[in-house]
């Protein structure tokens, strides 16, 4: 199988591949590619590789902008520390999604996945029906709550945010009802439409449609003013600016 491996951090790039051959020793590595720019001359002018495993947060920006430059119509095993992107993974050929740290059982799992749906790659209307049913399956419409003994159902379009406070997340509607959810923020982002929901930090995901203003605040980050909610501030962390900032823009 040849493998190419996209990844800013040689440390983690050479992790990988030990894990790549661990898994298979006959493996071939062809290139551990840095950066966007790099990645884009190297595909132009190579296309025989079976599988890239690809960091989603590069150096000189996100690695959805490859796609964007030239055409990659094989298999894309994306590696991240954040999870709000795994929509968007589903959507340019991507088989499975790892949060970072990697551990081996993580290549296993993903190696042992490729080869199930190698056939699935023999054209490109199978793989685009595929990849819409995996990103069709990630997304909910409704979400239960509980408010006493009733239990309400409340339209996703309808939520400004959700917020956690300690173990317990909250859901916020676009009439300022708040309702107790039986969900963590980790899980919501698998569940939530990316194009209208990001996680800005551990606590908070908030609707794009719920967001009145946003500031410069101190050290780098992003204050969010909510149409909705005041009763505590909504910083973006300063890891998730930039990813912020791409989302809130549009790029996809």
């Amino acid at each position: 199988m040849r493998i190419v491996i996209i990844e800013d951090e040689s440390l983690a790039a050479d992790k990988l591949e030990r894990y790549i051959l661990k898994y298979d020793a006959d493996a071939l590595i062809l290139n551990k590619i840095p950066s966007i720019s790099d990645a884009v001359f190297w595909f132009q002018n190579n296309q025989d590789f079976d599988v890239v495993f690809m960091d989603i947060q590069l150096t000189d920006g996100l690695s959805f902008e490859i796609f964007n430059q030239v055409p990659i119509n094989k298999p894309i095993i994306f590696t991240t520390a954040f999870d709000e992107f795994a929509i968007d993974a589903f959507k340019v050929n991507s088989i499975d999604y790892i949060l970072k740290p990697i551990t081996f059982t993580d290549v296993s799992k993903a190696m042992g996945k490729l080869k199930k749906m190698q056939h699935v790659f023999s054209g490109n209307s199978h793989v685009e029906n595929a990849v819409k049913e995996l990103s069709e399956k990630k997304t909910k419409d409704r979400f239960l709550v509980r408010l006493g003994n009733h239990i309400h159902s409340i339209k996703t379009e309808e939520i400004s945010l959700f917020y956690a406070e300690g173990r317990t997340v909250y859901l916020i509607t676009n009439e300022k009802k708040k309702y107790i959810l039986d969900y963590k923020l980790e899980s919501l982002v698998d569940v939530l439409n990316a194009t209208d929901f990001f996680r800005v930090n551990r606590s908070f995901i908030i609707n794009i449609s719920d967001i009145k203003d946003v500031l410069v605040y101190s050290n780098s980050r992003l204050k969010i003013t909510s149409k909705v909610f005041n009763e505590k501030d909504i910083i973006v962390s300063r890891e998730k600016v930039s990813a912020f900032k791409l989302w809130f823009e549009g790029i996809k």
